[in-house]
């Protein structure tokens, strides 16, 4: 009896082509990290002081026509 060739494991293929891939990615090191949160955290805090600005604004504009 001929063996017929094992057929690769979708999964298992998968799971290589990940960690291969994971491979090549750079991750920063810790100051980089730092870096971006503080940027990401100054971010959040200008636009959210810009939406409240514009809100209030709005708020003062539809308050005199409503009224």
């Amino acid at each position: 009896m001929v063996k017929q060739p094992k057929k690769e494991n979708k999964v298992g293929r998968y799971f290589r082509s990940v960690i291969a891939e994971l491979k090549k990615v750079s991750f920063p090191n810790r100051r980089e990290t730092t870096i971006y949160t503080i940027v990401v955290i100054v971010t959040v805090a200008v636009v959210a002081l810009l939406l409240g600005v514009f809100d209030m604004f709005l708020g003062l504009v539809f308050k005199g026509w409503l009224y």
